[in-house]
């Protein structure tokens, strides 16, 4: 997988919209959502600072028992090797014993464009095979390629554990927000959504970045960024499209050993 095919003049386009629009800012909280079952999404993992004490920043979503597909600016500023995925986890708070942890050993990026939002995507390989079971699982990938309904014959779910608002604290718990997949504004490289008649959809600061849209029970996106503000209900929230690199993901696993589980 490469990067934009996009023409230079349709790109200069969409920046000069996002910059009238107010810029772009990278996605990071669910507004307006509720809080899931516990464990009810068993692929949902925390990227979290080693630091002191555990200190969540970004999601990922399990695709593979070694490897977390995620955005590629949750890592671009920070070395992963100061990073730890949690698996298995609601609370990201406490020690529950649904919990995996587990350090970094490799990422692979693809073609990231930070300065046009392309190619947001990045797969984390662990340093073990995480144990699957009720509480942890991979989530399915789609075909390469594979066109996503917009609307609501598609059935979405973004979710995260970042901020709940503007002023509000980070939730302890995981939360997730029924989505609907929209075109306008968006562009190839992104599946874009939208909460319609109401004030609720990704956001900015650190939490849900990196973290999964799920439509009809596939990995379709990676949260990867909002333009001007978040719920604005003008303009949609923008994931990179999964099926774009299931292609280029197969290639990472088949390199590195781990292409059959």
């Amino acid at each position: 997988m490469t990067g934009s095919h996009r023409s230079p003049s349709s790109m200069l386009a969409w920046l000069l919209q996002a910059l009238l629009l107010g810029g772009v800012i990278q996605a990071a909280r669910i507004m307006g959502g509720h809080e899931a079952q516990p464990h009810s999404r068993p692929y949902m993992a925390s990227l979290q600072l080693r630091t002191s004490s555990q200190s969540h920043f970004c999601g990922g979503t399990l695709i593979h028992p070694r490897f977390v597909l995620t955005a590629a600016h949750c890592l671009q500023d920070i070395p992963w090797q100061l990073v730890t995925v949690v698996l298995g986890a609601h609370d990201v708070l406490s020690p529950e014993p649904t919990q995996q942890k587990f350090i970094i050993t490799q990422v692979f990026q693809n073609n990231y464009n930070p300065e046009e939002n392309l190619n947001d995507i990045l797969l984390v390989q662990l340093d073990r095979a995480a144990s699957l079971g009720a509480e942890v699982a991979v989530a399915p990938l789609p075909q390469q390629d594979q066109p996503l309904s917009q609307g609501t014959r598609c059935r979405c779910l973004a979710m995260g554990w970042g901020r709940l608002g503007t002023r509000a604290p980070v939730p302890r718990v995981l939360q997730e927000l029924n989505v609907t997949v929209v075109t306008f504004l968006c562009r190839v490289h992104n599946v874009c959504t939208l909460v319609p008649r109401r004030a609720a959809g990704i956001c900015f600061e650190s939490g849900d970045s990196g973290g999964p849209l799920i439509c009809d029970g596939v990995l379709h996106g990676v949260d990867s960024f909002v333009i001007r503000e978040c719920a604005s209900l003008q303009y949609p929230d923008f994931f990179a499209r999964v099926s774009m690199y299931v292609d280029w993901i197969h290639r990472v696993l088949r390199s590195t050993g781990d292409s059959q589980f």
